[in-house]
């Protein structure tokens, strides 16, 4: 699962407890090796590849790579006078990346004297994801931040009743739909298009990512805003819902079995970065 946002167990916002005859310290940080090759394309060039990127997971943000320095083109670099500090990991330092005839300001970080504990930050660049061009996993480019490890979906069809109602008009009704569950999220409920009355659907402008699942698109449901979603080509390990429309409780009613939906606390996300006016990945919440 997820281990530090939305519902993750180093999450704020944790659903479960740690059985500890102590508290736990508010803050967890859990850095480990990702265990994979990553690379960085900026420009048309690998400014960084590498088989030693350390993940670091923060409470309430996404994962972030860390790169060796050594597996960075070293030109790609160039250092700033802005420094920032870290609430547990001391002083960053900023740069700006440069590729050919482009150079994205204030993209890439070095945590310059982390704790003693925090040794495997050390001499590690990390790269805001938004200002580059793309993140690989060897050949697959991975949408939205890094992949967590531990982040889990699992699928599954049920023959329970979910109706979708606004406004006094049933948008859909389904006898078959699929829930997914993932990590830290309600369920989500999808409801496959022959069982939806898409003439009350219509489709908005401006996509999100979600690296498990893919592209989102979303649609307004009569005055409201982004009420719907679907992936229209989800990634195969999650195939069963593709191009399936899922409904924001809080935006719809949603019935499940007669019975309304809420949805659960602690669903936002804040994107990681060190600077939150940097790094502000757009990554799907559904």
């Amino acid at each position: 699962m997820g281990l530090s946002w939305q519902q993750g167990p180093l999450s704020s916002s944790r659903i479960g407890r740690f059985l500890t005859p102590d508290p736990l310290p508010e803050r967890l940080l859990f850095a480990e090796p990702l265990r994979r090759r990553m690379r960085v394309l900026f420009n048309g060039e690998w400014i960084a590849d590498s088989e030693d990127v350390v993940l670091l997971h923060e409470p309430g943000r996404y994962p972030v790579a860390y790169f060796p320095r050594g597996d960075c083109q070293p030109d790609a670099l160039t250092a700033s006078d802005r420094i920032t500090s870290h609430k547990e990991l001391g002083d960053t330092a900023w740069y700006a990346v440069r590729a050919g005839d482009r150079t994205a300001e204030r993209a890439a970080w070095e945590l310059t004297g982390p704790p003693e504990y925090a040794g495997e930050l050390k001499g590690r660049i990390a790269f805001a994801w938004r200002a580059m061009d793309a993140f690989y996993e060897e050949d697959d480019r991975i949408l939205g931040h890094a992949a967590d490890a531990y982040h889990r979906i699992d699928i599954r069809g049920t023959s329970r009743t979910l109706e979708v109602r606004s406004e006094g008009s049933v948008v859909a009704r389904s006898e078959h739909p699929m829930v997914l569950y993932e990590s830290g999220f309600a369920p989500r409920w999808y409801v496959p298009r022959s069982d939806i009355d898409e003439s009350l659907l219509r489709p908005v402008e401006g996509q999100t990512f979600c690296p498990y699942k893919g592209v989102c698109d979303y649609y307004d449901i009569d005055g409201a805003h982004r009420a719907a979603w679907t992936y229209h080509n989800a990634y195969a390990e999650v195939g069963r819902v593709n191009d399936m429309v899922s409904f924001e409780p809080d935006s719809v009613e949603v019935l499940l079995d007669g019975k309304r939906l809420e949805l659960e606390p602690g669903q936002q996300v804040i994107p990681h970065g060190v600077d939150r006016d940097l790094d502000t990945t757009e990554a799907g919440t559904h």
